[in-house]
């Protein structure tokens, strides 16, 4: 069979009308798809207190673990003394300890974070690394954990 020639209007309506057949497939398709994800989800606020149990875990790594120790210069180190020990420091010196190791953040973007100079930074880090040094040396054979 031959098809007559069309013109560019009719071949422009086509496509058009293509287009929208597939867009409300498409969305037919999402309509679909996310109802049957809502049917296998529930809110926060519907759970059981047993359910809302199985949602987290609690951290006991350190807890009553002798092995989680060390020994430095004939001194007991335990993760309890440590966390005192930065909890005496006073909160800028803490802030600036934490940021430059447990974040990895340098001097300089320390300075910018808190908006202070990057000379202030380093000697708040160094001041705090000779107090919590200090600090666990007085303390190391006073907790047993």
């Amino acid at each position: 069979m031959i098809e007559p020639n069309r013109t560019e209007w009719q071949v422009r309506c086509a496509f058009n009308a293509f287009c929208k057949r597939v867009l409300k497939n498409e969305a037919i398709n999402i309509y679909n798809e996310r109802r049957q994800q809502q049917a296998k989800e529930m809110t926060f606020s519907d759970l059981t207190p047993q359910e809302e149990n199985q949602l987290f875990t609690l951290d006991k790594q350190y807890e009553g673990e002798e092995g989680q120790s060390f020994q430095v210069a004939g001194k007991k180190i335990t993760p309890k003394l440590l966390a005192e020990a930065l909890h005496n420091l006073p909160i800028e010196k803490r802030k600036t300890v934490l940021l430059y190791y447990f974040f990895d953040k340098s001097d300089v973007e320390i300075a910018e974070l808190l908006e202070i100079p990057r000379s202030t930074v380093q000697y708040r880090r160094t001041s705090s690394f000779k107090r919590l040094k200090r600090f666990l040396e007085e303390h190391a054979d006073d907790w047993d954990d």
